[in-house]
């Protein structure tokens, strides 16, 4: 899953700074878990997780993969092999009719539609695939778990055919070769240690009062860039809601989802209620230097909430995510941790 800020060449430096700092953490709160690979590697590393984003799609991505110690038996479904039964999927096999085909309908081109996010054999894949997965739930021939073991890895099968740079803010204007794939699912890798990992889909304000844990890890937006335009196909796939959509893009409602952390004004007291509100020993911050707080607003932000001289800043090297319309630069990424 490629995603703004992900955080994959920065595991080993998260995984450094808790277990050289910390004393006693078995619990981290994953308070923006995104793509979810850090509440995954921690996982795997033995910590006990507590996930959460607001972004629905991110929220699947997590429950589907990261919360489960074991693959679904799909009991009640009576197909020895879902993700292969979905794979093999065509709208001639099925009863759904492209009228009902949302997808199709309004990202990918046809006589109604000018927008080039899939080519239609794949948007029709992807349609009756999260038809089918919903019906199965609705009909409990599938369980939770289930579900959301299907439906993580349809969204983590669409980037692979999608006609975008790196995010989903704008479609590319000729096919990319990726494009020509055909959409392929293939089965969650899930970890089974011993570890545990619950995730939620809801604003840091409201949950962080209501969790507790060891070590809150927080990695919020660094600038002005809402998330989830930049990811407003994935959001609507995940729910499947049929949402009145507008602009060249499509683009759904989500102004209940907009981030403080994304605003000059607010993100100052964004940062705060969110140490505030944390039920924790530790705090972990993950930002960089381009960030909207400055570096040395945040250091004495966090510096007021700290131990005395617990307060460290790791500074690391770190290559800026690009796609082909922006300039290649480098930023140094950040880790904010204290003792609370």
């Amino acid at each position: 899953m490629r995603f703004i800020g992900g955080k994959s060449n920065l595991l080993p430096d998260i995984q450094n700074v808790i277990a050289s700092s910390t004393v006693n953490v078995r619990t981290v709160i994953d308070i923006f878990s995104g793509s979810g690979v850090v509440s995954s590697y921690l996982k795997q590393n033995n910590y006990n997780v507590i996930g959460n984003d607001i972004m629905y799609f991110s929220y699947v991505l997590s429950r589907g993969n990261t919360a489960l110690n074991h693959f679904p038996a799909f009991g009640n479904l009576d197909i020895e092999n879902p993700i292969e039964y979905l794979n093999n999927l065509t709208i001639e096999n099925t009863d759904i009719v492209l009228a009902d085909c949302y997808i199709y309908q309004h990202y990918s081109p046809h006589d109604d539609c000018n927008r080039m996010y899939f080519q239609n054999e794949n948007a029709v894949k992807i349609d009756i695939i999260r038809i089918t997965i919903e019906e199965w739930k609705k009909n409990n021939l599938i369980n939770e778990d289930e579900y959301y073991y299907l439906l993580a890895a349809l969204i983590a099968a669409v980037p692979y055919v999608s006609n975008i740079a790196g995010v989903y803010g704008a479609y590319l204007k000729h096919w990319d070769a990726r494009t020509n794939n055909r959409l392929l699912l293939r089965a969650p890798e899930l970890i089974n240690n011993g570890g545990t990992a619950v995730f939620y889909n809801q604003n840091c304000d409201a949950l962080l009062p209501v969790i507790a844990g060891d070590l809150l890890y927080a990695d919020p937006p660094y600038n002005a860039r809402q998330y989830l335009p930049n990811y407003h196909v994935l959001e609507t796939i995940a729910r499947y809601d049929n949402p009145v959509i507008h602009g060249v893009t499509g683009m759904r409602e989500y102004g209940q989802q907009k981030s403080d952390f994304c605003t000059v004004r607010d993100v100052e007291s964004a940062f705060r209620r969110m140490i505030e509100a944390a039920n924790v020993r530790y705090v972990l911050i993950s930002y960089n230097n381009e960030g909207l707080l400055p570096t040395e607003r945040l250091s004495a932000i966090c510096q007021e909430y700290a131990v005395n001289h617990s307060f460290r800043l790791h500074e690391m090297d770190y290559r800026r995510y690009n796609n082909a319309t922006t300039t290649q630069r480098d930023v140094m990424e950040q880790l904010y941790f204290f003792e609370k």
